[in-house]
């Protein structure tokens, strides 16, 4: 008969112990080298330079003929920015290059669209070319503030003071008011647009990010603006002339001073400040140039150039909007402040002269 061999209860405790013991030993070795990777990783990224964080940026949409005659103006006015809170993009006719050849500032050398048309005064083009200036600008996301400017734009004030001034505020700064007057409102319009929501203004508007993506994906306003909305030929000098009997050839509607207002009328007039940041000059009642006596603003020439316009415009602080008995009176972190940022229309001579006489402060 055979005897079971029993093994010891004691060298089955030595074994316990053992592999207790080397278990222990591998954790605690596992997490000293964890730790140090991680000190070490530590260490590693305190050493990095900080990450840059992106500032929200405005994207300036220049609508040029071809050349920007004021270029060398928003030169001195880019130049005094160091963080490269902007970008540029240009509108001009087709097949026009912005080049060496064409301007002297590296700020706008190969910013025009290479998608753009032929815009003519008065036509639904206008806001095709807004759309299309929109369309790119809206490609990169930081660009949070979209400020349309004509060719005979020119800043009043520098960069810093422009940036602070429209990015203090949630809104978009639309020029817009009730039309009750003109009777442009084409009543095929309705009910699309209708009548209560007919509003007019300046085309030269900042838009908030949220803005121009409404603009640019309008499917609605414009189709009617583009079929009913039309410019009517009149002679340039019409004051000089008795207005024509057949109605159909009289001053009828012009797209681009209505359109971006309508369209946000219709669900986002309380979140726009209903006023632009661009000045233009109508009252011409009183001027004997016939060049400056048509359904223009007033150019702005080389001997009209003073500081005294200047600071004529700087110290404009309401507007006052007749068909709504509205006073708009102007402020900037709930502090008073000057209505206007940009001024036209300039011509180069006068633009180039105010800069020498560095008076628009954009240096």
């Amino acid at each position: 008969m055979k005897r079971k061999v029993i093994q010891p209860k004691s060298h089955h405790r030595w074994k316990t112990k053992l592999f207790s013991v080397f278990l222990l030993s591998f954790c605690f070795g596992s997490l000293v080298l964890v730790q140090t990777q991680c000190y070490d990783r530590i260490k590693m990224l305190t050493l990095l330079p900080p990450p840059s964080v992106q500032r929200p940026k405005i994207a300036f949409l220049f609508i040029a003929r071809n050349r920007l005659p004021l270029d060398m103006v928003w030169d001195a006015f880019f130049k005094g920015e160091k963080e490269k809170k902007f970008s540029v993009f240009v509108h001009s006719r087709p097949g026009f290059l912005l080049n060496k050849a064409t301007t002297r500032s590296a700020y706008f050398l190969d910013r025009q669209l290479n998608d753009s048309i032929q815009v003519d005064w008065g036509e639904a083009s206008m806001i095709q070319a807004e759309h299309i200036l929109l369309k790119h600008a809206l490609m990169d996301p930081s660009n949070e503030r979209f400020v349309f400017l004509s060719d005979s734009c020119l800043p009043l004030y520098n960069f810093s003071y422009t940036y602070d001034y429209i990015m203090s505020t949630s809104t978009s700064f639309v020029d817009s008011f009730a039309d009750t007057k003109e009777g442009r409102y084409n009543p095929k319009m309705h009910p699309v647009i209708p009548v209560h929501n007919w509003r007019k203004g300046s085309q030269w508007v900042v838009l908030t990010r949220k803005h121009a993506l409404v603009v640019l994906k309008d499917e609605d306003i414009f189709p009617m603006f583009r079929q009913h909305c039309k410019r009517r030929s009149l002679p340039e000098f019409w004051r000089d002339h008795p207005l024509p009997a057949d109605a159909s050839k009289e001053h009828n509607c012009i797209p681009d001073e209505h359109y971006v207002q309508t369209l946000l009328a219709g669900g986002h007039e309380g979140e726009i400040t209903r006023r632009s940041l661009t000045h233009s000059s109508w009252d011409i009642s009183s001027s004997k140039d016939r060049e400056r006596r048509g359904w223009h603003p007033v150019t702005y020439k080389y001997s009209d150039a003073t500081p005294m316009l200047i600071q004529s415009i700087k110290e404009i602080d309401n507007i006052y909007y007749e068909t709504e008995y509205r006073r708009e009176w102007c402020s900037s972190k709930g502090k008073p402040a000057p209505c206007f940022l940009f001024a036209r229309k300039f011509t180069r001579p006068a633009g180039l002269r105010l800069l020498n006489m560095s008076v628009l402060g954009v240096r």
